[in-house]
Formats: structure tokens, C-alpha cells, sequence
């Protein structure tokens, strides 16, 4: 049974990975890319026309006021700021290259809309600064492109207050920097560039968007590389864009969802005004929606559901992408989801120059969403704009996916306020091997990406397979029937038959049930565990576990099987992997399960009107 259900996974991501290959953007290089170049500059994500608009929109928008004093204000910050210096940290350079976006954006725009000449001088001398570097670390290519996208963007905002000299400066440092190299890597040479032009994901978009960016910047001037370069990232983009498909989920988990949309508008966003289109990469499917999936990722707690290497808890920040996504897409509920984060948050650049005022009517959104993909996910919640409300997000997908963990059924769970199962995120990336994803990789060695630190089973004291994948088999978004049922098989190739997952909201969305029923193939081991940052509190009799955080409770009762017990330990590691200090399991341990199991768990929150959360009765997965 299970080898003819791996068999069936891999036939559908045989045909997934066709009908990607087949899609009629890929691959297809536009011609007479600079037909319709916009000559003067600047030409790049902020328009001449664009800015006007924003500064009369700014006479009376309190809103759009506050976020240029916060640019202003960092803009201030930079005129102080150190020189930059050529620094790796480990094999990157990401930091400088940050940085330098960061100083070029705030200064730059600080510039064009005070025509304060302090703020053209600071950003020049970043500039002059950064193209004197020996290199900007071909051997990690995002470095290049953050670079080249910084370097392009404050070349053709200062286009006007630089002199010929300094021109002809920064064009050859991002000519020899970035261009060059980037032609290199398009050509698809094997020159340690890291393969980029061929990935799915977000190194795809990052390298793309920042070398269309720089390359455009130089165009007039510098033709050849706008012509090389702009056809074959078009053609290259939609291997990751697809990726969005069908509904907007990104398999990256939100963080790098995040980064990898940023540098998508950024890309995109380049094409368009200094093109006039991006050749309808925009138009992809999934894109559209994809501000949905970071609307429905962010817990009523503040964190996001924290699935791959995203970063420790990953409470929610600013993604200005969303602005980006409402205007290309005359979406307004991108815009205002963004602008209530920023209520606490002090606005960027991106959140000026994609501005787009907040909506006076305002459409309910379900409680409940599922998104289809690479890495399926799930989404339910008793309420919206109510910060105790009970959230649960359920993960599938495959585990080989690009900064993947062996988690395949992962879940976390919000409820008054708190987070009460988590996910770790990433480790350092600096670690030994830490990207070697191969089975038996050294990337499976770290205790963050192992199954043990995740909220699922384990058989046979392993992890899951790394070459897992798991498919909802069942959902439902009723506002009072959310649930999910996830096919687990393949991640227990050796040690079940089946395995299924089914997590729903119960009791009027009152309490969360987890559910897996297993059949092994053998007598095997069996953990189940969560990790959470509560403390917790189990009964002698080990039927139930209070958990405590943040003066708030949450009762865990162990519905089924009966034999079981709860127990707990320190999720804590040590150095140099990070030392998870005060994090606990919550476990239920069986030495040997040989026949069909159940293992059905409640959570309870004890809510403030002090309703008691009834068990319910516990049915097979068939029966949801």
C-alpha cells in the first residue's frame, strides 16, 4: 500500500514539474527589450510623476505624512552613520549589502522629496564607497544582486546630482561587480554562481530582480547588459513565480516569503516603469493572491505560523511587498493589513513609494483558509481583530522543499494571547552543512530541522523521511466545521502502513483536537510530542498536562489511547546549535506499538468566563 502511494507522489510531482517546465512564459527571452525604455531618469520604482502625486496626496494624508518623518528620520540616522567596509560574515556579505540598500533608499528619498543636497551627498558617498570594493562575493550571488539592486536604484535617483566622473565611477563598479558576473551566471556557465537562474526559489527572484534593476539603471548608456540581461531573467523568473500558485501560499514559509516577494516587486516593479510592462510575469498565476497567505499566517498572538528557516518565533513585521500587491493588483485588504501592523512600526522607503491610502470599506474574511501547492497549508481561527482568539495553522508539503524541516503535519496553536505550540525556525546558518538537504544529509544532524523539535509524530526513534511529502485529504472552512486530514504515509516509509493527521477546532471553536491514527508495519516506537515555552504541569495519573505562559493556562488532555501517558522534558541544546533556553516537549511515549493506533489530543485554553471545555467524542478520521 504505501510503496503504490509513494509511487502515486512521485507521478504528481513528475507531472507538477512538467506543466511548470511547459508553461508558455518559461523560457520565452522578449525581444526589443529597450523599445520603450523611459530615457530620463529617474526611471526606476519611483517615477518623477509618482513622487509629485505622493507629495500632494501628502498635504493632506496624515498617514503618508507619518511615514515620510519615519524615512526622514532614518535618513537623519545615516547622515552620521560609519563608512561601509568590505566585511564577510562567514561566506556572506548580506549584511553590507543591506545596509547599503537600506542608507541608498531612506537618503535617496529623503533627497527627491526635501531637495536637501546633505542627503545626494551621504548617498553618494555610499555609492562611491561600494563600487570601490574588490568584489561584492560572486561566490554567494545574493550578495551581488543586493548590491547591484542598491547600486542601480541610487545611480538613477542621484542620476542628476552626480558629476560625469562619478558616473562613469559607479557604472563601473556595478558593471565589473554585478553585470558582468550576472551575464555570466544567465549564460548559464557553471561559474560557482550557485545555479540561481534555475531555482524555485527565492534565490531566483533576489538575483533577478536585483541585476533587472541594475542592469536598467545603465541602460541608455550601457545597453548590452539591459539586453542580456532583462530577456533571459524573464524567462528564468517564472520558475520561482509559479511557485505562488495556485492560491498565493509560498512553500518557503512566510519569512522568506517576505524576502522573496520584496525582490519580485522590486524586479517587476523595475520593468514597468522603466519598460512600461514586466511581459506579464505579473500576471502569473497565484500572484494575485499571494498577499492572502501572509493576511492568514499572522496568529491572533502577533507570530507567524513559523514554518522552514524562518527566524526565532517570527513574530509579524512590516512586508511593504503588500502595498506593492495592492496596487498592482487593486487589492485594498493588502494595503490595510499593512498599514494596522504599522501601527506600532516605524515605516521604510518601500512604504512611501508603494504607497496606497487605507480603504474606507473593509470585506470580512473567512475564518478558515486552506492553500493548495508545494507545501499545502491550513489556517483556522475562532475570530479576527481579537487578540485571544484561538488560532491553529496545519502544515503538508514535501520536506525536500528549499529551507525545508522534517515536519510534515506541523502545527501551532494560539489562544489567549500566547503561542502555546511553536515552531524553533532556523538554526545558524553558518553550521556545518547546514544546506546539505540530501538524504542523510548533514543538514538533518541539527535538533531545530529534526521531526523531535516539531509538533509531530516520530516512529522508530527517526525523523521523517527527508524525502517526504504529505497531501491534505480532507478539509473543511465552515466557520463551525474547521478541520484538516493530512496523508503522512510517505514520511513513515519504514515504519507504518499509514499514518494520518487530522487537527480541527471543536466545541464551537472553542478547544483544538489533534488526532493520528497509525498503522504500523512492525513493532516501532512512538513519540508525539509539541514544544512549547510554557510551563508545564501533568496529572499523577498522566491523562492531563496544564500548560502555563504569560498568566494565561491551557489544559492538555490525552484522550486516546488509554495505556498512554503524558510526560515532559528540556527541548534545550547545546552550543553551537541554539540553546532553546526555557523551551519544554510535552510528549506521549510508547515503547512499542504493533497494532492499529489512535492518538487523539485536546487542547482546552481556560478562557476568562471560566466555560468548561467539554472532550469530545473521539471518532475515526473517515467519520470528520
Amino acid at each position: 500500500m504505501s510503496v503504490t502511494k509513494i509511487g502515486l507522489i512521485a507521478v504528481l510531482l513528475l507531472l507538477q514539474t512538467l506543466a511548470v517546465a511547459q508553461h508558455p512564459l518559461l523560457r520565452r527571452e522578449p525581444k526589443n527589450v529597450l523599445a520603450e525604455l523611459r530615457q530620463e531618469h529617474p526611471r526606476l520604482l519611483l517615477t518623477e510623476e509618482r513622487l509629485t502625486e505622493l507629495k500632494v496626496w501628502a498635504k493632506t494624508d496624515t498617514l503618508l505624512q507619518r511615514y515620510m518623518t519615519d524615512v526622514i528620520t532614518q535618513a537623519n540616522a545615516y547622515l552620521e552613520a560609519p563608512i561601509l567596509k568590505h566585511k564577510l560574515i562567514g561566506p556572506r556579505l548580506l549584511g553590507v549589502s543591506r545596509e547599503c540598500r537600506a542608507r541608498i533608499y531612506a537618503l535617496g528619498l529623503a533627497y527627491r522629496w526635501t531637495g536637501e543636497e546633505r542627503y545626494a551627498a551621504a548617498a553618494k558617498s555610499t555609492l562611491l564607497t561600494v563600487v570601490a570594493f574588490p568584489d561584492w562575493n560572486t561566490s554567494h550571488f545574493l550578495d551581488v544582486a543586493e548590491m547591484a539592486h542598491a547600486v542601480g536604484v541610487g545611480y538613477d535617483w542621484l542620476f542628476h546630482y552626480l558629476s560625469p566622473e562619478e558616473k562613469t565611477s559607479i557604472k563601473a563598479g556595478l558593471i565589473k561587480h554585478a553585470l558582468e558576473p550576472g551575464k555570466a551566471g544567465l549564460s548559464g556557465e557553471d561559474l560557482g554562481y550557485n545555479g540561481w537562474p534555475k531555482d524555485e526559489h527565492n534565490w531566483n527572484q533576489v538575483c533577478n530582480g536585483g541585476l533587472i534593476v541594475g542592469a536598467l539603471a545603465i541602460a541608455e548608456s550601457n545597453p548590452e547588459y539591459a539586453n542580456y540581461i532583462v530577456p533571459k531573467a524573464v524567462a528564468s523568473l517564472p520558475l520561482a513565480l509559479l511557485n505562488y500558485g495556485p492560491d498565493g501560499a509560498w512553500m518557503e514559509g512566510p519569512a522568506y516569503w517576505n524576502y522573496a516577494t520584496m525582490y519580485t516587486a522590486y524586479g517587476l516593479g523595475a520593468l514597468n516603469t522603466a519598460l512600461g510592462t514586466d511581459f506579464g510575469l505579473s500576471d502569473i498565476n497565484g500572484m494575485a493572491e499571494t498577499g492572502n497567505f501572509m493576511i492568514y499566517s499572522e496568529g491572533p498572538s502577533g507570530y507567524m505560523f513559523n514554518f522552514a528557516d524562518s527566524g526565532e518565533k517570527n513574530r509579524k513585521g512590516s512586508s511593504p511587498s503588500m502595498l506593492w500587491l495592492a496596487n498592482t493588483y487593486n487589492n485594498p485588504s493588502f494595503a490595510d493589513h499593512e498599514h494596522q501592523v504599522m501601527q506600532s512600526l516605524a515605516a521604510t522607503p518601500e512604504h512611501v513609494i508603494w504607497y496606497r491610502p487605507p480603504s474606507s470599506v473593509h470585506t470580512p474574511k473567512a475564518l478558515a483558509k486552506y492553500f493548495d501547492g508545494d507545501v499545502e497549508v491550513l489556517f483556522t481561527r475562532s475570530a479576527w481583530n481579537n487578540p485571544n482568539a484561538l488560532f491553529l495553522a496545519l502544515k503538508g508539503g514535501y520536506n525536500a522543499v528549499n529551507h525545508g524541516h522534517l515536519d510534515l503535519g506541523n502545527f501551532e496553536l494560539d489562544a489567549l494571547g500566547v503561542r502555546w505550540a511553536r515552531d524553533l525556525g532556523s538554526d545558524n546558518y553558518n553550521l556545518p552543512g547546514y544546506f546539505d538537504k540530501a538524504k542523510r544529509g548533514e543538514r538533518w544532524q541539527y535538533f531545530r530541522l529534526l521531526s523531535d523539535s516539531h509538533n509531530v509524530p516520530m516512529l522508530g526513534g527517526k525523523s521523517q523521511d527527508e524525502l517526504g511529502n504529505a497531501r491534505f485529504i480532507k478539509v473543511s472552512t465552515a466557520p463551525y466545521r474547521q478541520f484538516g486530514i493530512l496523508d503522512l504515509n510517505s514520511a513513515y516509509p519504514g515504519e507504518a502502513w499509514q499514518v494520518t493527521r487530522g487537527a480541527a477546532l471543536v466545541n464551537t471553536n472553542k478547544a483544538v483536537l489533534i488526532q493520528d491514527e497509525i498503522v504500523p508495519k512492525k513493532p516501532t516506537k512512538l513519540l508525539w510530542g509539541i514544544t512549547t515555552d510554557a510551563t508545564i504541569d501533568i496529572s499523577e495519573a498522566g491523562k492531563q498536562a496544564m500548560l502555563s505562559l504569560n498568566g494565561q493556562k491551557m489544559e492538555v488532555r490525552l484522550l486516546s489511547p488509554t495505556l498512554a501517558q503524558f510526560t515532559q522534558r528540556s527541548a534545550e541544546q547545546s552550543p553551537p546549535q541554539k540553546t532553546n533556553v526555557g523551551v519544554r516537549r510535552l510528549e506521549i511515549k510508547m515503547n512499542s506499538i504493533s497494532e492499529p493506533i489512535r492518538v487523539a489530543v485536546l487542547f482546552a485554553p481556560q478562557w476568562p468566563d471560566e466555560t468548561k471545555v467539554k472532550s469530545p467524542e473521539v471518532k475515526r478520521l473517515t467519520d470528520w
